[in-house]
């Protein structure tokens, strides 16, 4: 038997999603491109195909992590501009037309250099830290933005930063300000760059909507703000019923005996574990869809099968198929249902669970 984990992925979703991001700008007036985030193989929906519809939907940007991502993207015949958010590595920079950001100076110099070798104009994005404690230049920033506008052979096409915590909105609001004192003092001498902070989370803030936006989760139908109600998730995921086991009160279940039954039970084997990203946290704690029905995952998740109590279920049979995320008639189980069942994030679910399933898209 071969792994059975499936994904479905929507991609009527997926342009819902995108229209709703682009209707909410008109909406305000703001005239700012969209940067699709589309690392980490689109959060699991596969990114080529991702951004095979987004690029059909005129998407200004696509954002990816590293250059191997984005050098995937260029072979399965993607033309739209890339920006790679977190790579150093040059040697696929110019071959593949590729957008870097730059977050030092010593990082620019290297560019600079190979681009004048070459005789080209590098466009590139440059981060600057307002808040993350993670990646950016933060030691003067408009000087160190100006010695860098000074080196030849690079456009300064970008100057991004990244919001740490949204849901926070006086901590928010103090990264934005930040932001905007760069902005005025790079204009100041004449550096006027397309700026860009906001990501998902950060859309509910009109004053993080500077010249661009780099949505990501929303995209794919989560999201922690305001839009929740008009985003739609694009990915089911679905396993099927390998074993029915008729067992008596007290029997346990599993590794370590987490669970012992606590009537004469129907418990059901699915060939879903650890192994595929379906959390071993998710043990006692996550319910998977069986014939529309509701039913609990009890035992320890193992590394490739899992167990769930079917004893409430009618007409259940083996290859019956089993839900572990998105619709099933009335019933739904969500990426946050599975992140505060594991004690995690919906970011982790969805790159977890979407990138080992065998993938299928639906909806075009």
């Amino acid at each position: 038997m071969s792994r059975f984990l499936q994904a479905e992925i929507d991609l009527k979703a997926l342009i819902h999603n995108f229209s709703v991001i682009k209707a909410f700008l008109n909406s305000l007036k703001v005239k700012c491109k969209i940067i699709a985030i589309i690392k980490a193989d689109a959060y699991g929906h596969g990114a080529v195909k991702i951004a095979q519809e987004l690029e059909k939907q005129k998407v200004d940007y696509l954002g990816v992590a590293f250059y191997s991502e984005a050098v995937v993207l260029r072979k399965s015949g993607i033309k739209s501009r890339i920006l790679v958010l977190f790579d150093t590595d040059i040697k696929k920079v110019f071959k593949y037309a590729l957008i870097p950001v730059i977050f030092n100076f010593k990082q620019a110099k290297v560019l600079s250099d190979e681009a004048r070798k070459r005789g080209v104009i590098l466009p590139v994005h440059i981060k600057v830290e307002t808040g993350m404690g993670r990646l950016g230049i933060y030691d003067n920033p408009c000087k160190t933005i100006k010695d860098i506008a000074d080196l030849p052979n690079l456009k300064i096409e970008g100057i991004m930063s990244h919001l740490s915590q949204a849901e926070t909105k006086e901590w928010t609001l103090k990264q934005i300000e930040r932001f905007k004192e760069l902005k005025k003092c790079l204009r100041s001498i004449n550096i006027k760059p397309l700026f860009h902070i906001s990501n998902s989370a950060g859309l509910i803030y009109p004053e993080a909507l500077f010249d661009a936006v780099r949505p990501g989760l929303m995209l794919y139908g989560y999201s922690s703000n305001d839009f929740t109600a008009q985003i739609k998730p694009c990915i089911t995921v679905k396993t099927k019923i390998i074993e029915i086991r008729k067992l008596l009160k007290g029997t346990p279940i599993s590794y370590g005996k987490t669970f012992v039954t606590k009537r004469d039970s129907l418990i059901g084997v699915i060939p879903v574990g650890y192994a595929d990203g379906y959390f071993r946290k998710l043990s006692n704690r996550a319910f998977v869809i069986v014939k529309g029905k509701k039913v609990p995952v009890v035992g320890t998740v193992c590394m490739d099968l899992t167990m769930i109590d079917l004893t409430d279920v009618s007409d259940v049979e083996i290859n019956d198929e089993v839900v572990l995320l998105g619709n099933s008639g009335k019933e739904k189980i969500t990426a946050d249902d599975i992140a505060k069942w594991a004690e995690t994030i919906p970011y982790e679910v969805l790159t977890s669970l979407g990138s080992r399933a065998k993938r299928k898209y639906i909806g075009i």
